[in-house]
C-alpha cells in the first residue's frame, strides 16, 4: 500500500468515525485499525476492518426497505421516512448502489481502496 493510499484511508476512516450515522461496531473497528497501522497487527486488523465495512454499508434496496418499514418510521419519523425512501429511490434510479449518508459514503470510499489495503 502506498503512503498516498494510507493517508486517504486514514482520512476517510476519521470521516466515518465522525459521522452521526456510523454504527458503534464500525467505530470500534475503525479505531482498532487506526491503532494497528504501522504495527505487526496491521494486516489482521485491516481484514477485520474491511469485513466490518462490507457488513455495515447500506445498499439502496436495504435503505428503501428500512425507510418504508415500521421501524424506519420509528427511527426517521412519519414524514422523514417518506423523504428517505424517495431519496433512496432517486439514487437507485441514477444508478447508485449505496446509501449516501456520511457513514456509507466514507465506507464506499474506503472500499474502493480494498485491494490496495489487503
Amino acid at each position: 500500500m502506498t503512503q498516498e493510499t494510507l493517508n486517504y484511508v486514514v482520512e476517510k476512516t476519521k470521516e466515518l468515525m465522525a459521522a452521526p450515522s456510523c454504527s458503534q461496531e464500525a467505530k470500534d473497528a475503525a479505531q482498532a485499525w487506526l491503532d494497528a497501522v504501522g504495527t505487526e497487527n496491521e494486516a489482521e486488523e485491516t481484514k477485520k476492518y474491511i469485513a466490518e465495512l462490507e457488513e455495515d454499508i447500506m445498499t439502496l434496496d436495504g435503505l428503501i426497505a428500512f425507510a418504508e418499514s415500521e421501524m424506519g418510521a420509528q427511527v426517521f419519523g412519519a414524514e422523514k421516512t417518506k423523504e428517505v425512501a424517495a431519496h433512496g429511490k432517486e439514487l437507485k434510479a441514477a444508478g447508485k448502489q449505496y446509501c449516501d449518508c456520511p457513514a456509507c459514503a466514507a465506507v464506499e470510499a474506503i472500499l474502493v481502496k480494498k485491494d490496495e489495503l489487503l
